[in-house]
Order: structure tokens, then sequence, then C-alpha cells
């Protein structure tokens, strides 16, 4: 996670005086953007005192500040039903899947996710998109009042985590939505979006990450994950190392939880790729799902989608040949947007962006691209956070990739560059790995590098450039390349 924010939220920060508009909707559209602006510029503001509370990457193992403040707020999170997601790798991917699903089903979704991409607000999304600025900043000022009563009962203050899911938990209730999707920020037991009872827990495959604070013991790890299978709730797992399987079947066995297991209860059954992505044959709950076309690349977000296929179906109490509507189903699958996930942002030569921050979700990654690209010369443009790590992330790309571009991203716990470069010397070798200051310099040097033949007689085409090693990479590439936050 990073609580990382770029300085600057807009370029329209003044409005140049011209001819009123005739219509009145003109004029409201105006007033409208207008005021949008003004929001941003306050959402610098808000920002700035959410930094100065502990960074989202600390974590005091207790719910008591969360619960504290939901209790103020009346408990908001307890007046919708919840869908809730952990794991290592995917749980992005899943809670943007299950969101579709619900949506298509016609209900009115809350989904909270993290970390943002560009723009804090893309967290907390209402009917499939971010909140306005206004709306953030307007929840923001609601909440702050009982946020400093929770300060000064004692104990650390809140973390800024802490105080985005109570945001959360209150936009929802305002809204009003009819079902919330919460994935966790770090782990689970006690991650703040716990103090919700979710209906449904979807666990992605789990991994090492966060050894800082989950440790490197998978046994562990995957406890801390099933913190979030409640009793009388349904845990949806997806495949998982054996260890980490026993834990969480240990748990659901604990406090009565019904379990649907990938590979088992649900699963992939066909995957073809396909022009912009794969079609899928799902294996549910309640039956066959053919036909599924999702327009995103990879057999692990095939495996996100049946996982996020089950826990809906979970959800809506499918099964035993009872189905969701298999149109809407693929109505749903085939809108889903993932940006920062084997995103392409430019073609001629191909640059594609992904969030990979850790050895497994490299992996996925350089499978992917092995499997369903054919690219001529491939360089990989790289930034990682100084407690990642780096290493397995280039020795899973390595294989992959025929040049490597390291850099910095805009956040203090970037890696410094002469660290980066010399792990990457020592995965690739000299002659492979060039080092450049700033990801805008080292997009490119890569792009000079798959643009420039290995043979003069060679073609230029088939030549790509992945940009990855970090969330904050991927997001700071996306604004690099003109992409509004989704």
């Amino acid at each position: 996670m990073d609580d990382e924010y770029p300085e600057e939220l807009s370029s329209g920060d003044n409005f140049v005086a011209g001819p009123l508009p005739d219509d009145p909707e003109d004029s409201e559209r105006v007033d409208l953007a207008a005021i949008e602006v003004q929001a941003r510029q306050e959402l610098i503001r808000v920002e700035a005192e959410l930094n100065r509370r502990w960074p989202e990457t600390k974590i005091e193992p207790s719910l008591d500040r969360i619960a504290a403040l939901a209790a103020m707020l009346g408990d908001p999170q307890q007046t919708y039903p919840v869908l809730h997601v952990a794991g290592t790798n995917g749980k992005g991917s899943t809670a943007r899947m299950i969101d579709a699903l619900l949506t298509r089903m016609g209900l009115r979704v809350g989904r909270y996710t993290s970390p943002h991409l560009q723009l804090v607000t893309e967290r907390i999304a209402l009917d499939g998109a971010p909140v306005p600025a206004s709306k953030y900043v307007e929840v923001y000022r609601d909440v702050a009042p009982f946020v400093t009563m929770v300060d000064r009962t004692g104990g650390p203050p809140m973390s800024k985590f802490e105080v985005l899911t109570g945001m959360a938990f209150a936009a929802f209730a305002d809204a009003p939505v009819e079902v919330a999707v919460l994935e966790t920020g770090m782990g689970g037991t006690w991650d703040a979006t716990n103090v919700a009872d979710g209906q449904v827990a979807a666990i992605t495959p789990i991994g090492i990450d966060h050894v800082d604070y989950l440790g490197s013991d998978l046994t562990k790890i995957a406890g801390e994950k099933a913190g979030i299978i409640k009793p009388g709730s349904v845990a949806v797992l997806a495949e998982q190392e054996p260890e980490a399987m026993r834990v969480l079947l240990e748990r659901a066995v604990e406090v009565d939880a019904a379990v649907a297991r990938a590979g088992s209860e649900f699963g992939v059954l066909q995957r073809e790729v396909a022009v912009g992505g794969q079609l899928l044959k799902l294996q549910g709950l309640g039956g066959v799902y053919d036909e599924i076309f999702l327009p995103l690349h990879g057999a692990h977000q095939a495996n996100n989608a049946a996982l996020a296929l089950a826990a809906v179906e979970a959800f809506f109490g499918a099964g035993k040949d009872r189905q969701l509507v298999i149109d809407a189903v693929r109505e749903a699958f085939a809108e889903v947007e993932m940006p920062g996930r084997l995103e392409r942002v430019r073609s001629a030569p191909t640059v594609l962006l992904d969030a990979a921050h850790n050895p497994h979700g490299a992996r996925a990654l350089a499978t992917t691209i092995a499997e369903e690209f054919a690219f001529r010369r491939l360089a990989a443009v790289v930034a990682v956070m100084a407690d990642k790590d780096a290493r397995g992330i280039m020795e899973a790309l390595e294989p992959v990739v025929s040049d490597v571009v390291v850099t910095r991203n805009n956040s203090p716990r970037s890696m410094p560059l002469e660290e980066l470069n010399d792990l990457a010397r020592s995965v690739f070798g000299e002659d492979r790995v060039v080092a450049e200051p700033s990801l805008d310099a080292a997009v490119e040097t890569a792009v000079a590098l798959v643009e420039e033949p290995d043979d003069p007689d060679e073609p230029l085409a088939g030549g790509g450039v992945l940009v990855t090693g970090s969330v904050v990479t991927a997001g700071e590439a996306r604004t690099l390349f003109g992409k509004e936050p989704v």
C-alpha cells in the first residue's frame, strides 16, 4: 500500500472570463465544472491534513480506533450488506469484477479499494466511478470532528487508512448503497475494514508481501487474511498453497462458515486468448457460464473472474443449478475496466502498464507476457518501493525482458536509483541495464531502445515497453500518458 499523492491535482485552477452561455444547461455545466475545480484545490488541503497522520504502511494491530469512529458515526457499515475481499495479489481486480457483476444485477454498489493509481478519490467508488472531489471533501469534513474525538481518547491517533475507511463507510450509507465491496488494505484480522461483517469473504491467492508487518511465514500471513471470514458467512477461496488453504479452512470451520473452493466448487473450465483479452468458460456455484469475454490478459485474471463470479453467486444464494442471468454476467465481464493491469496506453511501439509490486505479481505478469504477446524486443521500465523485494521482481521479469531501464517514481519511498541499478545489473548483466533519474526520461529511453533494430535489415515492428514495479509507478505512467483516473 502507498499513501503518496500527486502534488498537481488539476491543471485548470482558474477560469478565463468569456461570453455567458445561452443554454441554461451549459451554464449549469460551467458552474459544476467550477465547483469541481475548487473542490480539487480543497482536496489538496485535505490530503495534506491526512498525510500528517500515520502512513498506510504503518499499522498498530487494533480495531479499537476504527470501531470507535464507526460507533460515533452510527455504525454505517452495518446498514448495508458487505462482500469482503482479501489476499496478496488480485484483490483490486476481483473487487472491480464483483462491483461490475453486482451493478449489472441491478444493485447500487459502493466499492472501497486501495491504494489509488492517480487520484485518492478512486478509492471510494459509487455506481462504478470514483466519487467527485467535492463529495470526498464533504465526507471528510463531516467525519473529521469525530476523528478528532477518537484521537483524544488516548493511544496512537487514527491512521490515514483508518480515516479513509470511516469515510467510505459513511459515504456508502449516505448514498445509500444496496451493497458494499470492501478490499482490505493490508492483512485482514486487524485491517480497518474488518469492523464490517461480510456476508461473503473472497480470498485471492496468498503469497509473501508486506514482510515488515505480516512476516514471511505463509501460515501466519494466511491466518491474518483469514480474519475476514465471519460467523455464518460464505468463504470463497482462490487456489492456495496447501499451508495457506489449511489455515483458511480451519478458520471457516471455527466460525461455521460455508466454503467454496476454486478447483472444486468453481473455477476456469476453458480459456482462449482473444483479441483484446480472453474468452472464458467458467464453472460457477450454480452451473456453467460460457462465452464470457474478459477484456483483460492473463490466466490470473481468468482466475480472478471465476472468484468474483462465485462470490456474487454466494451473495445471491445461487447454487445447485440456480444460476445468475448469464447474459448479465457476460455484459458485466465484457465492460470491466482495470487500469494499471497490463493496460495498453500507446501503440507503435506498444506501451503497457502493470502495477505488479511483488515477485508473485511479477511472475504472473511475466507468464502472461510470454503466453499472450509476441514482442520482437521488450524493454521494461522499473521503479520499485524501497521496502519491496526488488530482486525477486527483477528475477521474475528477466526471462521475458530484453532490456531494463531502472528509475524512481515520485514517492519518497521509491528505492534509490543507485541501489536499484546495482540490483538490476546483478540480475540482467551490465549490457542490458540503463538507469534514468525520472520516469518520463526512462520511458523515452525504453521507447528508443525498442525502436532501434538489432539488425539494420530487421523491421522495427513488434517492439514493446512495459512499465511496472509499483502501483505508484503505474499511476504516474498513466498520468504521463494522459489517462484520466477510473
